[in-house]
């Protein structure tokens, strides 16, 4: 039944389980008639995404993006990881896993629990914040916002110094697609659908969840257990787009918290103000979205809105609903139809692994184009791949319609397709 769609589909992951969540809550708003929630749902919906999007950020880069960074693309795999991290950097360590550890915090106080919570319901919210959990949330956010700081200055220093060669790592032209408030400001949680050309042209601006299908189709592919989406206007050659937080920093006009905004413009100004179109450039754009979800976070836990008592509406209800929302790394799709008795006869969802399926790919050609000697798949070039594809953070939990492991399999072929070698990665 579709109330039962906010908790039952958010169990596609175990990653980012907040943004399925929410994006199911906000569907079935739609199939119960409500257009607008009260005013302490949204802001604890609010809360409770910036929460995800802070601990999922600072999972991804300091746990499992940083080793990269920190120790070099081409170092051995038993040191290149977060283990390594906290034996040569164990004050970066410890950062890394408070910061987590708040945002789950801030998780648990709004859904109920910090993992697959209940919290957002259909028209809703089932609880508000209590002042409890208000003074136990506010006591370490400022903490939480000198952290994400000195993590965009160790980013910002390291890429400084590798400038050409991190920069120029997987760039290649692409289009971007990202929700944007009216105004043009970044917005993680609601907006309309905003699509950017490589050189910043728009392509469409405006779009309403409802009408995605009008400007977004999926290609098949023989070989892939994932959909190409692409926007329909440019056709499947010239129609992919990235989505994530590069896209969101490429299409927004500015950050509506002065910390996050002043980084933003810092990082615009590298590509003289049009689209940064590094894939490492991702990593730079998590950290200012990690900074502006820790000043969300403090800004909302002293809104008095959150001790509300109005949590839920209810309306005319109706046979389909359709919610868009900015998961950590994306843009996510949910789309529903319903019968008359309540149950669910149609879900679509196009998460944000789908959306970035033709970049990754690109990303991994770009490293077989300009980091593969010889006849020989290395140790270092299955690192370059990983490197690649990491930047994109992929979650293909929620992303394929396949049972069992996934390992990394590489194979080197050659022009006349006979196979020359084969690396796997368990």
């Amino acid at each position: 039944f579709y109330w039962e769609m906010p908790v039952l589909i958010q169990r596609l992951c175990g990653i980012c389980p907040v943004s399925h969540h929410l994006c199911a809550a906000k569907a079935t708003d739609v199939i119960v008639g409500v257009d607008k929630i009260p005013v302490t749902a949204e802001k604890m919906r609010r809360l409770m995404h910036y929460g995800q999007t802070f601990q999922s950020h600072v999972l991804h880069f300091f746990h499992l993006a940083s080793p990269d960074l920190l120790f070099g693309f081409d170092a051995d795999p038993a040191i290149r990881n977060v283990i390594g991290v906290a034996q040569k950097h164990p004050d970066l360590a410890k950062m890394a896993i408070l910061m987590r550890k708040y945002g789950q915090e801030v998780i648990k106080a709004t859904a109920g629990k910090k993992i697959h919570g209940t919290g957002a319901i259909p028209g809703g919210i089932n609880k508000n914040l209590s002042i409890e959990e208000r003074d136990f949330l506010k006591k370490d956010i400022e903490q939480m916002v000198q952290w994400s700081i000195d993590g965009l200055e160790l980013f910002k220093k390291v890429f400084t110094e590798n400038i050409k060669y991190l920069s120029e790592f997987a760039a290649f032209d692409s289009n971007h697609l990202a929700l944007q408030r009216k105004d043009g400001c970044l917005d993680l949680y609601d907006g309309t659908l905003r699509a950017k050309t490589a050189d910043g042209k728009i392509i469409f601006d405006g779009v309403q969840p409802k009408d995605y299908l009008e400007h977004i189709a999926e290609e098949v592919r023989p070989w892939s257990y994932m959909k190409f989406p692409f926007i329909k206007k440019l056709g499947m050659d010239k129609g992919w787009y990235r989505v994530g937080p590069l896209a969101r920093i490429n299409c927004c006009d500015f950050i509506d918290t002065p910390l996050a905004e002043k980084e933003r413009q810092e990082m615009m100004s590298l590509s003289g103000g049009k689209p940064n179109n590094s894939s490492l450039a991702f990593h730079y754009a998590r950290l200012i979205e990690t900074l502006h979800s820790a000043e969300k976070i403090r800004e909302l836990l002293d809104d008095k809105d959150l001790q509300g008592t109005e949590l839920v509406k209810d309306g005319k209800h109706r046979n389909e609903g359709i919610a868009i929302i900015e998961a950590p790394r994306g843009t996510l799709f949910h789309h529903y139809r319903i019968n008359d008795t309540d149950q669910v006869t149609m879900a679509n969802l196009i998460v944000s692994t789908t959306n970035n399926n033709e970049p990754m790919n690109q990303a991994v050609e770009w490293v077989a184009r300009n980091e593969l000697q010889g006849q020989k798949i290395t140790e270092g070039l299955l690192n370059h791949v990983e490197v690649a594809i990491r930047a994109y953070d992929p979650c293909l939990s929620c992303a394929t319609h396949a049972v069992g492991q996934m390992p990394l399999v590489i194979e080197l072929e050659s022009p006349d397709g006979a196979l020359v070698d084969c690396r796997v990665r368990e």
